[in-house]
Order: structure tokens, then sequence, then C-alpha cells
């Protein structure tokens, strides 16, 4: 099952997901809507977008197109960054790599970790 928690940080203007386990369809839907209820109330071009996947399984191939949703839905919410944390997994970070070019996410960086 994947975890998700949500939090937006105003004074610094970001917007942190953290990302846990193997999510299924359901668990990607759940986690599109509380996505979409946080975004709501803020400027996403005025953000930078934090996801930690350090602690994310690789995704399996029948969620794969929700995945994808979700890059072109960061690219049209317009972050002015999209930053994803990933160590040791060179697999999904092969899979995450490809599906932010495939959305056309050029404001995608993948890095070990984040700065404190």
């Amino acid at each position: 099952m994947g975890k998700y928690v949500l939090k937006t940080d105003p004074e610094n203007k970001k917007l942190h997901i953290y990302l846990e386990g193997t999510f299924s369809n359901e668990d990607g839907l759940r986690s599109i809507q509380a996505y979409q209820q946080v975004v709501n109330p803020i400027v996403p071009s005025e953000y930078e977008l934090q996801i930690d996947c350090r602690k994310l399984n690789v995704t399996a191939p029948d969620v794969v197109p929700l995945l994808e949703s979700c890059f072109v839905m960061f690219k049209s919410d317009g972050f002015q960054q999209v930053t994803l944390a990933l160590e040791n997994n060179p697999l999904l970070k092969m899979q995450l790599s490809r599906l932010g070019r495939k959305a056309g996410l050029e404001s995608m960086l993948i890095v070990p970790s984040f700065q404190a």
C-alpha cells in the first residue's frame, strides 16, 4: 500500500509531498484528490514542489499511466521547480526521469536529498 503526506510551507513557498511504498491505482487516485485540495488555495507558479521519493517503490506497469498523469498535472499547475529526492534506486530513477521527460516537465530535478 502506498502512503503519502502533503504539507504546504507558505513561508518558504514550498509544497512538500512524501511518498512511501507501492501505489495501487486506488492509492494514486486518493493521493491526486488530496493533492488537488492542497494546491487549490495556493498559486503554484509561486511555489517549488518537493517530492520525497526515497521510500517509494518502482511503479507497477498498470499504475504507470496514473503516475504519468501526475507529472502532466505538475507541469500544467506551473510550479517554479519540481524536485524529486531519490537515492539508491536506479530503476525508479530511470522510471521517474522518463515519465518527467514524456510529460514535458523541463523544470524537474532529481537529487539524493533535500537541503535543510
